[in-house]
């Protein structure tokens, strides 16, 4: 790579050409961004960075792979390597999650926990939660309704994400369980307790005692600092408190620490990320660490990057930038006043369809929404014209009951102490229920060869040799004798008669997915990496059975705004741009969760390349009401649009099209040939 590559921006080779001090990337809309951070990765190996000690943080292991494959290639062709050679590697480059669980094997044993503990995704920790909830009987002696097992889990884990005390985030966030924030703090206890005694740890605790490692052990973050002489962030503003910290206590003087993002689309806040770390990011070292802004947009045309800027610069704390672009165009983002959420439908899906006859594909087009149920209508409309659509959602792979039950008796092996793990698949034979599975795992909990234990213990004959069979199969994937990933075959063998027994309606189906969880173990080196990798980034669904073909492959995307943020489309419909949908009217309670709203709005203008339209429905119908009912409720333009900033759209309407169609109508058939009646003369005479 030469001094300067031709290919970056001036201020994207500033960024890249920076030293080892503390470095902030602000990175905007369409900037350039990937490139910029793998040609930053590539210039460090190439003055001498060792890439063994680089870590780089991202929020996917996808995002994090391609990052470093392109920072590979970069190197590859800097470095004059032959076609046949290989790049330097990044072997730590991940998501904060997945180095954080390999940080905690290497360490283990200096901080008390087995080398093979167990990781839960959050449907088991929703289930332990659930669980302790009923041992300690904490929703038992009230009057008022307790949270359920889902809504403790999520106080839980945002309490640890955000390192706010527990009072303070039940006032903001669940005010109605304040009373019983006492009963919440002692099943919390039990939920900690109960994973430490099952050898167990949630998503949250892979950064939590990471930074507990840190913190506790001043020769663990030493070591670890010196061991990594570069570490790189990727979507800083979507850091929470705790990421942040675990950063700091790496890197506490800043050297050789990079972080990439834009305060502009952090919209993550209901998921505890926390978006003062990036705006504080430079006043946290001595000096103050330097910041580069990418402000060169390759994606949009200028129209829409200005009336994107209009609307993130009315922010009352910011990154000061604006996005610029040689991608010139007459062409302003326009903002549509429909009648209702049905004539909203109709709109969008004559403007889709009228774009496709303009040669752009339905996949270069996409509709984006604040909430799922904003797209009903508009879902109802394509159906009725047949215009395929594909949304986004569905369920996820570890949501599935034939791949939870695989994994855990997987994770079982590992570690006979998970009681949430024995419990699923002990219930999952026949004659055994619930009372005689505890009843099982406590014996194996008091014996020194659990495995023997559960082998020689005495159930009812109904029950005896579907539990021999089971006690043989862990026996012998607890030998290792088959090896890796033969004992997934031989675990598979044995799950398939259960499946045909338990979900006998779907179960051909089901199997699909345990010949992929096959196929996907041949890329692992052993259990313990497969069914940490698998807990930590999923495959997104299930499959399915092949569908009819489709005759025409295009189809548009239905999206909401938070699932939209990193993609982008030839042409954007943003639905329901009226208060109370963005911001929702859930997120106005405070300065900073309508600052949020801001920004997701800011998002799903800048995802549109050419074409942007923001559409607003004059009146909501209200749904509590008989059929056909006419009560309804009138909506306001989005507060984010104030009168100051229409200038910068063009405004549009279905009345305004049928009155430029008649006037064109009327201009192409040329002078009246009789004059107009005077109905004003007929009238006075009247009289």
């Amino acid at each position: 790579m030469s001094a300067s590559t031709p290919a970056l921006n001036p201020a994207q080779q500033a960024a890249v050409d920076h030293g080892d001090a503390p470095l902030l990337v602000i990175a905007g809309a369409g900037s350039g961004k990937t490139m910029t951070l793998a040609a930053r990765l590539a210039r460090l190996v190439q003055d001498g960075a060792d890439p063994q000690r680089i870590l780089l943080l991202s929020f996917s292991r996808r995002a994090a792979q391609e990052l470093a494959r392109r920072a590979g290639r970069l190197l590859h062709q800097a470095l004059g390597l032959p076609p046949t050679a290989r790049a330097p590697l990044l072997p730590w480059a991940g998501t904060f999650h997945g180095i954080g669980a390999r940080l905690l094997r290497e360490h283990a044993d200096a901080i008390g926990l087995p080398p093979t503990f167990s990781i839960i995704d959050r449907g088991d920790a929703e289930d332990l939660m659930g669980q302790c909830r009923q041992q300690t009987g904490v929703a038992d002696h009230t009057t008022e309704r307790f949270p359920l097992k889902g809504t403790c889990l999520a106080i839980y884990s945002r309490a640890v994400n955000s390192r706010e005390p527990l009072d303070a985030l039940l006032r903001e966030h669940w005010p109605w369980c304040v009373a019983h924030e006492a009963a919440l703090r002692r099943l919390f206890g039990a939920y900690v307790a109960a994973k430490l005694d099952q050898q167990t740890l949630d998503y949250d605790d892979l950064l939590l005692w990471w930074l507990e490692m840190l913190q506790a052990s001043p020769e663990i973050a030493a070591a670890l600092e010196a061991r990594f002489t570069h570490v790189l962030v990727d979507e800083y503003q979507d850091t929470n408190r705790l990421q942040e910290a675990i950063l700091r206590a790496l890197k506490p003087q800043g050297q050789g620490l990079t972080v990439v993002g834009d305060d502009a689309q952090a919209i993550y806040g209901f998921r505890a990320a926390e978006v003062r770390n990036i705006l504080d990011f430079p006043a946290r070292f001595t000096p103050p660490a330097q910041v580069v802004t990418l402000a060169e947009n390759y994606r949009s045309t200028q129209p829409l990057l200005d009336a994107s800027n209009a609307v993130i610069a009315l922010a009352p704390e910011r990154f000061a930038k604006t996005l610029f672009s040689t991608r010139a165009s007459s062409e302003k983002p326009l903002l549509v006043a429909v009648d209702d959420e049905a004539a909203q439908a109709r709109w969008v899906a004559d403007e889709v369809l009228r774009l496709r006859e303009g040669g752009l594909k339905l996949k270069s087009q996409a509709v984006l929404f604040r909430t799922g149920s904003h797209s009903a209508a508009l879902e109802l409309e394509l159906a009725r014209r047949r215009i395929p659509f594909v949304k986004f959602g569905g369920l996820k792979f570890l949501e599935a009951a034939h791949v939870k039950d695989l994994l855990a008796l997987l994770r079982w092996i590992d570690n006979p102490r998970s009681r949430l793990a024995g419990f699923r698949l002990l219930t999952l034979l026949p004659g055994i229920g619930p009372g005689r599975a505890a009843a099982l795992l406590d014996a194996m909990d008091a014996s020194p060869e659990p495995w023997a234990a559960l082998a020689a213990a005495r159930v009812p004959s109904a029950a005896r040799a579907d539990l021999a069979a089971f006690a043989t199969l862990c026996q012998t994937l607890r030998s290792g004798q088959r090896g890796w990933p033969d004992e997934l075959a031989l675990a598979i063998d044995w799950y398939l008669p259960q499946l045909e027994r338990l979900h006998e309606e779907d179960a051909a189906v089901r199997a699909l997915d345990l010949q992929q969880l096959l196929q996907l173990a041949a890329g692992h080196a052993s259990r313990e990496r497969f069914v940490t990798e698998l807990t930590l980034d999923p495959p997104e669904a299930t499959s399915d059975e092949s569908g009819p073909p489709l005759k025409d492959e295009d189809y548009l995307i239905l999206s909401t705004l938070h699932s939209a943020k990193g993609q982008e489309w030839q042409a954007v419909y943003l639905l329901n741009m009226v208060d109370g949908c963005l911001p929702s009217d859930l997120s106005t309670g405070s300065a900073q969760q309508l600052e949020e709203e801001r920004r997701l709005l800011y998002v799903g203008m800048t995802r549109a390349k050419r074409h942007l339209q923001l559409i607003v429905p004059q009146r909501f119908y209200v749904t509590q009401q008989r059929a056909m009912g006419e009560r309804h409720l009138y909506g306001g333009r989005t507060r984010f649009i104030p009168e100051a900033l229409l200038p910068l759209f063009e405004a549009d309407s279905p009345a305004r099209r049928a009155r430029a169609a008649e006037a064109a109508a009327e201009a192409a058939k040329g002078p009246p040939t009789r004059p107009p009646l005077d109905l004003r003369a007929r009238l006075r005479s009247a009289w």
